[in-house]
């Protein structure tokens, strides 16, 4: 298994993708790349349609996954608010890569069995695959993909995030082989002699204590521990200090616990949801996430630097239970609001990922929410870094 990635600020299309194939030519031993990924920035929204034609010209992949991209990574790099183009390709002997492209309106039922979604997206469970996929935010149910997959595919690692740049429906782009599509999801089912582990850094710290919702209504939050919600966040608010306080103010989250039985939780342990604002009765918090009785809770602040001491715990914690000289390559699935937006500088997380993992090939985007996997199961995130790292099954 081989693989190398590269980025290019060049504003010119065509010279940006030349500099990022000339780049990745070397690792390749003069043979055709089994995946390349392709991230592109607005800035090159005129040109982006080329896209495939050209790479298929200039490097002839077997198979090409991408979309536009609000900011790419790539080469251990982050380019955000300019031109920016981002190619990761991979050699993978022994790997079957079974790409699809799903619409919205032609999932399976509620009550469908397993195999309807197997035939959705060409793939046999016992194939044991490990999906990346790549979604449009306007056209697309993503939540409903994810949990279709976890519910047919329970074993298998997903990974990846949706297209960002756009700002209405048709405006992002989704590469597939030849084809540019507007709309939907595609995906690639990578199934044989690879493993993909997923990490997720969602960059929140808790606070207040951990408490049972006792009365809550849908996704509307409105008692823990038998009292209102709105006066355990008043007792909240006035034991932290000046500047959480402001934090409370538009940083304020929901840790949702995804193992009831663990006592000594960490980071890693809960279900980030963003708080959407108070209810019609305005008697509850309305949460990002259905909610249930008797669940335990916590909330949580976000900053930078608990972004960045979340990101490299989670680091820290997956080279103690991996052989990460067995690593390949990786892909990270960035929210916007992270990046520079979060750090005041570009390369934070790239830089935090070779510091702990040493200069593994690192290719990815900035997306408008990200697919990776907490306690077991598969979410679609938001304001979170979610990293796939690839290795071989085999030997692994």
């Amino acid at each position: 298994m081989q693989w190398s990635s590269a980025v290019s600020g060049h504003p010119s299309l065509p010279e940006a993708l030349s500099s990022c194939v000339e780049a990745v030519r070397p690792s390749l031993d003069n043979r055709r790349p089994d995946l390349a990924i392709l991230f592109v920035s607005p800035h090159h929204a005129t040109e982006s349609q080329r896209l495939p034609d050209l790479l298929q010209k200039s490097l002839r992949p077997k198979f090409l996954l991408g979309c536009t991209a609000g900011g790419v990574i790539g080469g251990g790099h982050e380019i955000e608010e300019r031109p920016g183009l981002s190619l990761t390709v991979a050699r993978m002997p022994d790997v079957k890569i079974t790409p699809f492209h799903v619409e919205d309106g032609k999932f399976p039922n509620p009550d469908a069995p397993p195999q309807k979604w197997e035939e959705l997206v060409h793939v046999s469970r016992a194939w044991r695959p490990e999906f990346i996929v790549l979604a449009d935010p306007f056209t697309l149910r993503t939540e409903e993909l994810v949990s279709g997959l976890d519910f047919a595919f329970p074993e298998s690692s997903k990974v990846g995030g949706l297209a960002s740049g756009g700002s209405q429906p048709g405006a992002n782009l989704l590469f597939l082989g030849d084809q540019v599509l507007k709309q939907g999801a595609i995906g690639v089912a990578l199934a044989g002699n690879v493993l993909v582990d997923t990490v997720v850094a969602q960059g929140c710290r808790p606070i207040g204590k951990p408490m049972g919702i006792t009365k809550c209504r849908g996704n509307v939050l409105m008692e823990v521990d038998g009292r209102p919600v709105a006066e355990v966040l008043r007792e909240i608010h006035g034991g932290l200090s000046d500047p959480d306080r402001e934090l409370f103010r538009h940083s304020l989250s929901l840790g949702l616990v995804m193992d009831e039985l663990q006592e000594d939780r960490r980071l890693g342990d809960f279900l980030i949801r963003n708080l959407l604002g108070l209810d019609s009765t305005k008697q509850g918090i309305v949460v990002g996430e259905m909610l249930r009785d008797h669940q335990t809770v916590q909330f949580h602040l976000r900053d930078a630097r608990t972004a960045s001491e979340d990101l490299q715990e989670m680091l820290a914690q997956y080279v103690a239970e991996h052989d990460p000289s067995q690593a390949q390559g990786a892909l990270l699935f960035s929210c916007l609001g992270r990046g520079i937006h979060l750090f005041g500088h570009e390369d934070h997380d790239t830089e935090l990922f070779r510091e702990v993992l040493g200069p593994l090939p690192l290719g990815g985007f900035f997306c408008n929410g990200e697919i990776g996997q907490v306690g077991g199961a598969s979410y679609l995130h938001g304001s979170t870094s979610s990293f796939g790292i690839f290795r071989p099954r085999w030997g692994a």
